[in-house]
């Protein structure tokens, strides 16, 4: 059944009144995209939304009100509206995790590059299903939407509708939106429809357009803000600048018993969901020996490449620096527009869309890994913030990881980002030394249901420690060289590759020096006190090519970077910064009792 024009509005109403509720009930919250925007989702949820195969994305997070009313209205498992924005009940912005909720936005234009990500995986797994996204001008304002946007047109993804919710106001005052956005979109590869954004009508039109659009579609709704209350058209309308008796007014001015009744017509009518109940799997794939030296991208490359020849089910890809991340290997087979078959993505110097995009690749269920160096964390550091938060498994393989990168100079060498990465919570950080610890790292950050990870990963050859047989690589943290005495007078801890320098020191010091390889700093700060003791015998000291405040929280001496790096061959540099095992030795030797 298709809803007329007369119904929508009464349906439209009640998701106002409904959403207007919520609004009152929190004493806080986003009024303007509310009243100025129900017309747009209502549309799309009552008749062009396939429930258990489209997806619905709020782009413009600050408007949860209205996405959740619409969902509670529509069927979907939506907590109490009267616990909107309290202390357990719903969220001021949309969190992945609740029905009808894929992907976790708020932080603008996260949300568009999300639905690009989740209609690339539904053309990856050729499955019919549109995605709709709602997006406000402060979305169209933010890079990572910009970025999106444009590899959206490249890839030619026309089961995608980003809706524009067009009121030309932000909280400042004149949205400053581009002076054409849609020429931009044009020149994005975007099929451009403008409609009145309260004509049923019209975006009846204009979604109907996209079953036989080759491109994806942008609509461009023209709304007011606030509309049909004193402070419409006005700024003031974005957040909640009325009291409760006025909120109370506006409830009963949309209060609609035939929109209710429609939407409960809608639920009875409903399609049963179909769930995707895979579970992730992984052919078992070990590493052969190598050589005496090797960069651990390099080894993550062979790994890899194993993998996607044993037939991982891992779809991949980098910002332009797959050949140098060793991310795209000889099984990588690049996905296009025409077919989408594959497993590489080229996104193109687009780290933080790339992030971004493969968190909606995940949220729909797709095993996804992304690659560029180290330094450029830093660029797509909000989108790996978001698959934390969202608890989404998706894998960035980070390389070209500290001051050894060399002649690219300072702006290349990576100082504060390793433990940057370290604070996000519900993060994986693997910086491994050693084949077994680079295999155990992808095994471990593929297999997550729930946790992202980074693996961090060197470009310049370090000598091959190999493991001990029986290390516990899970705890985090283990012995990588014993000490040959009873009493252990001094730690050494490093990751990466400063393990083979901690070595070189410790035979330097004498048989009273172990050598602790710590792999994940979160796995090991979670291990008990016992197992910590053993870690920690003696002087501890800490040895990493990153910044050094973190590791005083093991360690007694730490030798790390404190400054911005500098151009030069490689080790000279490394070198210039203390990582050299005379100096080293030179300075333990004073502090050992």
């Amino acid at each position: 059944m298709i809803y007329n024009s007369k119904d929508l509005k009464d349906m439209s109403n009640a998701v106002r009144a409904l959403a207007l509720y919520a609004l009152r009930s929190a004493h806080s919250g986003h009024l303007g995209i509310v009243l100025g925007a129900a017309d747009i989702i209502t549309t799309v949820f009552a008749n062009f939304l396939r429930r258990g195969r489209d997806k619905f994305v709020m782009s413009a997070g600050h408007g949860s009100a209205l996405l959740y009313a619409v969902l509670r209205l529509a069927g979907y498992k939506i907590g109490d509206l009267r616990r909107f924005r309290k202390l357990g009940g719903l969220a001021g912005h949309p969190e992945r995790g609740m029905d009808g909720i894929d992907v976790t936005t708020g932080p603008l234009g996260q949300g568009v590059a999300n639905a690009i990500g989740m209609a690339l995986a539904a053309k990856i797994n050729h499955i019919d299903s549109n995605v709709f996204c709602l997006c406000s001008d402060g979305d169209l304002m933010e890079g990572v939407a910009q970025e999106a946007i444009a590899f959206a047109g490249r890839y030619k993804l026309n089961n995608l509708v980003l809706l524009w919710d067009d009121n030309r106001l932000s909280i400042d005052g004149t949205a400053q939106t581009d002076s054409d956005m849609l020429m931009r979109m044009v020149g994005a590869g975007w099929k451009v429809v403008s409609v009145d954004g309260n004509s049923f009508s019209q975006i009846g039109r204009a979604l109907n357009s996209v079953k036989k659009s080759k491109m994806p579609v942008f609509v461009q709704c023209k709304t007011v803000l606030g509309q049909g209350s004193k402070l419409e058209n006005t700024s003031k309308a974005h957040g909640l600048a009325l009291s409760d008796s006025e909120l109370g007014d506006l409830i009963q001015k949309f209060a609609s018993q035939h929109g209710d009744e429609l939407w409960l017509d809608f639920v009875q009518r409903k399609i049963p969901i179909v769930e995707n109940n895979e579970k992730k799997s992984l052919p078992h794939v070990t590493m052969q020996p190598v050589g005496s030296a090797m960069s651990t991208r390099e080894l993550s490359g062979i790994y890899l490449n194993e993998l996607l020849k044993a037939g991982a089910k891992i779809i991949g890809g980098s910002a332009d620096l797959g050949g140098s991340t060793n991310a795209r290997v000889e099984n990588s087979q690049d996905i296009t527009p025409g077919d989408f078959v594959g497993n590489y993505v080229n996104y193109g110097v687009r780290e933080h869309a790339m992030a971004a995009i493969m968190n909606g690749m995940a949220a729909s269920g797709l095993c996804v890994y992304g690659s560029t160096f180290l330094v450029f964390s830093d660029y797509m550091r909000p989108s790996i913030r978001l698959s934390a938060l969202s608890g989404l498994p998706v894998v960035y393989v980070l390389t070209h990881d500290s001051v050894a990168v060399g002649e690219d100079g300072p702006t290349h060498q990576p100082i504060e980002q390793l433990p940057s990465l370290r604070l996000i919570p519900n993060m994986n950080v693997f910086r491994p030394c050693n084949g077994i610890e680079v295999m155990y790292a992808w095994r471990r950050a593929l297999l997550e249901k729930s946790r992202p990870s980074c693996i961090v990963l060197s470009r310049q050859q370090i000598k091959m420690v190999p493991t001990p047989l029986g290390s516990e690589l899970s705890r985090g943290a283990y012995v990588i060289y014993p000490s040959d005495s009873k009493r252990v007078r001094a730690t050494i801890l490093a990751t990466g590759s400063e393990v083979p320098l901690a070595i070189e020191v410790a035979k330097k010091l004498g048989n009273a020096v172990q050598v602790v390889s710590v792999l994940s700093v979160a796995d090991f700060r979670k291990q008990d006190v016992e197992y910590k003791k053993q870690m920690l015998a003696g002087l501890v000291v800490a040895i990493e090519a990153a910044a050094s405040a973190p590791w005083f929280e093991f360690a007694d001496v730490v030798f790390g970077i404190d400054a911005f790096g500098a151009s030069g061959d490689g080790m000279d540099v490394y070198q210039k910064f203390g990582f050299d095992s005379d100096i080293i030795v030179a300075d333990i030797k004073n502090k050992i009792k």
